[in-house]
């Protein structure tokens, strides 16, 4: 056949079908015997702005492509310089009108020449199948100037038998690419639209007598300790597995005591497939997936997920990830207790689940499949509910299933991710219940529970889970006897997420509730020469959703984020608190092992420095055990000091994903409490012309502004109330009535003006009154700033008393001051070493801790609120010593809140002469309310009477 001479916007790329000339879909595996050839690298391409700009005759062989520029694949054309990316959340950014799709419409022709290598089986000796791992949004292919098909499903694999038309040298493989397609109304995913051949392109030989297909079917009974395996291909074969002396015919089962695989305790065993043409390495983990009992079980257990949903990322290449990418992502989601991942939303690439088999993580892999946008109209014409679809939907369930079947980390398919409800759904769930009785099913979208093994949601509020894991949720029979996962919840947008503590001790308080999956794994920034990281808008784009793109865990650069080392801390394995009487309670919270893997350190510190520490013998409790374990005696007590404990759990030896020494988990608590230091009035005030002094200080006269302490000039201080809102404090456009940043900034607190209403001189003290309040408005803050000095230390004494019906929490309550711009090494005692608000603390240590200003910084793709250290003791920086009573949130950086606030890159931020300090008595919480719940009430930090003192002091 011929290439055909013409292709117009109403063929292929506007047929609902999903294809044709496609092989059907098969296990995937990394490697065999068999010869194979990558294809990836530097390709020819041509961007047309239509899909019928350009006819095939780019496919022929001999066709000049010596002036078309070139691009690597895998990869994005849009990010290699040809067009640009486009972010919407669920919009479909063109006309909703199915099939149908733009006439504007960007198309790539790759061109690709290559030889056979020289070891290339006889041409005769067999069959060739070309492969791509993935390709946006569709493709036709040609070989040699023969057209052999299309295809959509952009991250799902397709096969072509190729081998007929291969030839020793000079082999022509052309590929035209439609950024645009009825497939594209499939995959509105909340994530860039990136057109490409943005997956692994790969040439298999196919010798005579290989399998085409086989599945692994490796379950374990818990109850005798012994694993099944068979094994199950279209042609006759052996299979052996040496380790368990297993040596069976294809198809035919065999019981032999095993150890389980879970993803505590990965266990794989190798084997191999023989058949006539090749062998097929296996790597099997016998591991049995069940509903019982109302609960996800394996091997005899229920799960908690302490999961992510992961989007593939990279900042520069998009989703074309190499392995040592995906690998990175997996150490990282092990070494902060991650033990699950959502593959949202759609189907990894496949060596991505090649490493959650090999390092545990438990897996639910998502169809390629949402069709979000159609929200908009509610649901009308959803494709999920018409049948011409149909076809395509069970396309994509197929080539999900066929392809992972295999993997022992894979426990859960998901029909796919915010595609409402329809027939097309109940046909994917029918056909995998059908294919695979070995894992259960998962879709979020349908309230009734139609077709899925368990009831999920997504952002649910903590009250609302609560209901559900006591049974009081309703629903229909059905849906109540079902498990429940939060599928998503915790919207890791910008600084956040908060409340996840509180999110798992409700999870660990009822059986019913099996975990969730914090949204989500990484900012989807891309790496911009001007802004740093961009973002929706950033490419001019007509129709964007902003920065609701960059809602993860890990920064684009894969750094971890705060919210990250929040959710380790909050989700680790095993439990460490105070107990009575000089002890520590051990929790095992892991569903399987045992504690025999850790060591457990101790440590008492003495107002933040170690002075004793040793070893803890701790019992290896089994999965869910406790044990009350004796601490060594605790150093005697010293007056004035603080003493706490810290016990450490470490990994006592190395493993695949953390060296000997890494830190699980630990406990704090307090031995001895802080005893601050008492300010006895000593001096009194002083005027002398325009100033006042007191003790070490000088005081503006007029203003009674502090100008300075024993020769240290500065700025303040003076009541603040505004940060510059986070993501969540500003939540999402649906959540209008309880958004705080767009309250906060309606009633007008990000422009409060100070009134000077008395300046008091007499006595002891030097006592400074004003009124603190928005312009236009009648609610205010009345302040009364009390200076006393013991002649060394100077101690400020802020009283606030709200004046009028304050009907919002506030930002925050505190002061804030400037120092010198030279003011840069920080130190204190208190929580860190990273950022903490009143909902995110748990990871917060208390210790002393050091750093520079800029590297108190959280550089959060959007700035916003960030830095904050909790608990603060007592904060050394610019030459003075600031303690407070009680204990404080401390914040240094070299922009104000209000430069913050109005600045949409990291790049906006310019340091002036001037660090500014906040030491603050109260900050609100953070919450979710991304897209997610807001604070829950006990974070709120509410408009009330309040009184707090710092004591400052220059050091010697």
């Amino acid at each position: 056949m011929s290439a055909r001479t013409s292709v117009t916007a109403t063929d292929y790329v506007e047929d609902v079908s999903p294809g044709s000339g496609a092989l059907p879909p098969r296990a995937w595996y990394a490697s065999s015997d068999a010869a194979s050839l990558s294809l990836n690298g530097s390709w020819r391409f041509r961007l047309s702005p239509t899909a019928d700009a350009q006819d095939d005759s780019f496919a022929e062989q001999g066709y000049d492509a010596g002036d078309w520029a070139q691009v690597t694949v895998p990869g994005h054309w849009v990010l290699q310089g040809h067009g640009s990316p486009v972010y919407t959340n669920h919009l479909y950014p063109f006309p909703v009108d199915p099939p149908h799709v733009p006439t504007d419409n960007p198309t790539g022709d790759h061109l690709r020449s290559f030889d056979l290598p020289e070891d290339w089986p006889d041409l005769d000796g067999g069959g060739a199948v070309l492969r791509f791992d993935g390709v946006e949004s569709c493709a036709r292919v040609w070989l040699n100037g023969t057209d052999i098909g299309e295809f959509k499903g952009s991250r799902l694999a397709h096969e072509f038998a190729v081998g007929h038309l291969l030839r020793p040298a000079g082999n022509v493989l052309a590929v035209r690419v439609h950024q645009w397609s009825a497939g594209s109304y499939l995959e509105d995913q909340d994530q860039w639209w990136l057109p490409g051949v943005f997956r692994d392109v790969t040439l298999l030989h196919r010798p005579a007598g290989s399998a085409l297909d086989f599945f692994v079917h490796a379950s374990y009974d818990h109850t005798t300790g012994e694993g099944t395996l068979r094994v199950d291909s279209d042609v006759d074969g052996r299979v052996t597995v040496p380790d368990l002396g297993v040596d069976v015919a294809t198809g035919e089962p065999v019981t032999v005591p095993v150890e389980p695989w879970t993803a505590e305790s990965p266990r794989l065993y190798d084997g191999v497939l023989a058949t006539e043409g090749e062998r097929i390495p296996l790597r099997i983990g016998f591991r049995t997936v069940r509903l019982a009992d109302g609960l996800i079980q394996v091997n005899g257990r229920p799960l908690l997920f302490k999961g992510v949903n992961r989007h593939e990322w990279h900042p520069e290449r998009g989703r074309a990830l190499d392995p040592a990418t995906m690998l990175a992502d997996v150490l990282l989601m092990k070494r902060h207790n991650i033990n699950a991942v959502r593959t949202s939303h759609y189907p990894p690439h496949p060596a991505f689940l090649d490493l959650c088999d090999e390092y545990g993580l438990w897996v639910i892999d998502e169809c390629d499949l949402e069709t979000h946008g159609f929200t908009e109209q509610g649901w009308r014409d959803n494709p999920v509910d018409d049948d011409r679809w149909t076809p395509a939907l069970l396309d994509r369930a197929a080539r999900m299933v066929e392809r992972d079947k295999n993997h022992p980390s894979v426990v859960v398919w998901s029909l796919g991710n915010e595609a409402g409800t329809g027939r097309g759904l109940t046909a994917m769930a029918e056909w995998i219940h059908a294919r695979d009785t070995s894992r259960l099913v998962h879709y979020e979208g349908d309230p009734d529970c139609r077709d899925t093994d368990m009831y999920a949601r997504m952002y649910a509020s903590h009250a609302e889970v609560e209901r559900i894991g006591q049974g009081l949720d309703g629903g229909t029979r059905k849906r109540r006897r079902l498990p429940f996962v939060l599928c998503e919840y915790a919207h890791a947008m910008g600084n956040g997420p908060g409340g996840l503590a509180d999110y798992q001790r409700i999870f660990e308080a009822h059986d019913r509730l099996q975990g969730g999956f914090v949204w989500e794994w990484i900012d989807h920034g891309i790496r911009h020469p001007e802004l740093g990281y961009a973002y929706g808008g950033d490419f001019g784009e007509e129709l964007h959703d902003s920065n609701f793109v960059c809602d993860g865990l890990l920064f684009p650069d894969r750094e971890p984020s705060p919210g990250l080392v929040e959710y380790k801390k909050v989700i680790e394995p095993v439990r460490i608190e105070g107990g009575p009487d000089g002890t520590v309670r051990v929790t095992n919270r892991y569903d399987f092992a045992d504690l025999s893997a850790l060591a457990f350190t101790w440590s008492y510190e003495r107002d933040g420095e170690s002075v004793e520490s040793g070893t803890l013998s701790v019992p290896a409790l089994a999965a869910g055990e406790s044990a009350d374990v004796k601490l060594p005696q605790p150093p005697e007590d010293r007056g004035d000091a603080e003493t706490r404990c810290t016990v450490r759990a470490l990994l006592a030896a190395d493993t695949a994903w953390a060296p000997r020494g890494h830190v699980v988990g630990w406990g704090q608590f307090a031995v001895t409490p802080r005893t601050p230091v008492p300010v006895a009035p000593a001096e009194r005030p002083v005027r002398t012309d325009d100033r006042i002094t007191l003790g070490p200080a000088v005081f503006d006269a007029r203003t009674g502004r502090l100008t300075s302490i024993g020769g240290v000039e500065l700025t303040g201080p003076r009541l603040d109330v505004w940060r510059a809102t986070t993501d969540n404090d500003d939540g999402a456009p649906w959540q209008s009535d309880t958004r705080h940043g767009v309250l906060w900034r309606q009633l007008g607190l990000h422009r409060m003006q100070h009134r000077l209403d008395a300046v008091e001189s007499g006595g002891e003290a030097l006592t400074v009154r004003t009124r603190v309040a928005p312009a236009a408005r009648e609610v205010g803050l009345d302040t009364v700033y009390r200076w006393t000095s013991d002649g060394h230390r100077l101690r400020l004494t802020v009283s606030v008393t709200p004046e009028g019906e304050w009907k919002l929490p506030l930002p925050r309550l505190g002061v804030r001051l400037g120092l010198p711009a030279s003011a840069d090494l920080v130190r204190w005692f208190g929580g860190g070493p990273g950022e903490a608000y009143p909902d995110t603390k748990s990871a917060s240590l208390v210790s002393r801790w050091e750093s520079r200003v800029d590297g108190m910084q959280t550089p959060y793709v959007r700035p916003q609120e960030n830095g904050a250290r909790a608990d603060v003791r007592w904060v050394e920086l610019g030459g003075l010593r600031i303690e407070g009573e009680p204990e404080f949130w401390f914040t240094a950086r070299r922009w104000t809140a209000e430069q913050l606030d109005t600045a949409a890159h990291l790049t906006d931020l310019t340091p002036g002469d001037t660090v500014w300090v906040n030491l603050d008595h109260g900050q609100h919480g953070i919450g979710s309310q991304s897209c997610g719940p807001g604070p829950l009430p006990q974070y709120f930090l509410h408009a009330e009477p309040a009184e707090f003192s710092f004591v400052f002091s220059v050091p010697d």
